[in-house]
């Protein structure tokens, strides 16, 4: 079962025993310094959000689902207040250290991330051999789904769907390269807009799990814009605004994050996973695979086998 369906599990069970909405946090992996979890929350609307506070710097992949995120910004002298974003699949939540934040469920039901902590002394090693400079703080929420991201994302995906994750994966290596990654991102970019207003936020969302649900359906603009009940030209401002990323970016990023994940863990025709992952051009699914991963189908299976011990280096 992939990461969604094991949320909506989750999300039934909650159901048949009537229970209360909670984050459920298993401990994958940690070390000096670092802990990784796999964090499902069996939130829905109309739940109650409470505030909580980071312990320590906070770098979460979103799985599954879709939330908001509220954060203060007054840890940084000139960005205070509050500021919100939405966290769709693919996107990675940032928090800093006594930062005061909420998580919402106002249009949707539940969520999955995969989340990375790190102590602020850890932290600020990585940071500074990374190249960050000054005091450390996330000066952003979010960062969305980024082509620099997805190899990453995949590969910390495909470990939690495996049921390998604390043997096989070499958990470590990659909280730091995330982090390097993060900070890499962050340096790069500045600024934000105003937030469109709650109504907007629910319209997008509902085509966010629309995409979520069905990555191998042809979803047009017009098709996406009106499952949100706005213009094509609205929807495509405000999606863009949302997310990061276009729709047709957002959906090609599900496409190919599905269909990594797929190659890593099973044994199926690379050829059928990308039909069934909404690829009609076997010649385009191995084009953009390459961008997005930096190596071909089929090189991306040996690799992943390789790190999980299947077969003998070459």
């Amino acid at each position: 079962m992939n990461l969604a369906g094991e949320l909506e599990q989750a999300l039934a069970q909650r159901r048949v025993h009537g229970t209360s909405g909670q984050a459920m946090a298993r401990r994958i992996a940690h070390g000096e310094g670092w802990t990784v979890s796999d964090v499902v929350c069996t939130c829905i609307p109309g739940d109650t959000s409470f505030e909580e506070q980071h312990k320590a710097f906070s770098i979460a992949l979103v799985a599954a689902g879709t939330f908001q995120y509220k954060a203060a910004l007054g840890l940084s002298a000139n960005r205070p207040g509050t500021g919100y974003e939405l966290m769709t699949p693919g996107s990675v939540l940032l928090g800093s250290p006594g930062q005061c934040y909420e998580c919402e469920h106002q249009h949707g039901n539940g969520d999955r991330c995969i989340s990375f902590w790190y102590s602020p002394e850890y932290f600020e090693r990585l940071a500074a051999d990374a190249g960050a400079r000054g005091k450390l703080i996330f000066s952003n929420l979010r960062l969305p789904p980024l082509r620099e991201l997805s190899s990453l994302t995949a590969r910390a995906c495909a470990a939690i769907s495996e049921r390998k994750a604390e043997t096989g994966t070499p958990w470590e290596e990659l909280s730091v390269l995330l982090a390097a990654q993060v900070i890499k991102l962050l340096n790069e970019k500045a600024g934000r807009s105003a937030a469109p207003p709650p109504s907007t936020v629910a319209r997008v969302t509902r085509a966010v799990r629309m995409m979520e649900s069905r990555p191998g359906d042809k979803l047009s603009l017009g098709k996406l814009a009106a499952e949100a009940r706005l213009s094509p030209y609205h929807f495509l401002r405000v999606f863009e605004q949302l997310t990061g990323l276009t729709p047709h970016q957002f959906l090609l990023r599900a496409r190919l994050r599905q269909a990594a994940a797929r190659i890593a863990t099973e044994h199926g025709r690379i050829l059928d996973i990308a039909l069934e992952s909404g690829f009609g051009d076997v010649s385009n699914f191995n084009r953009v695979f390459r961008v997005e991963f930096g190596v071909n189908p089929a090189q991306y299976r040996t690799d992943h086998r390789y790190l999980r011990g299947e077969m003998p280096a070459v």
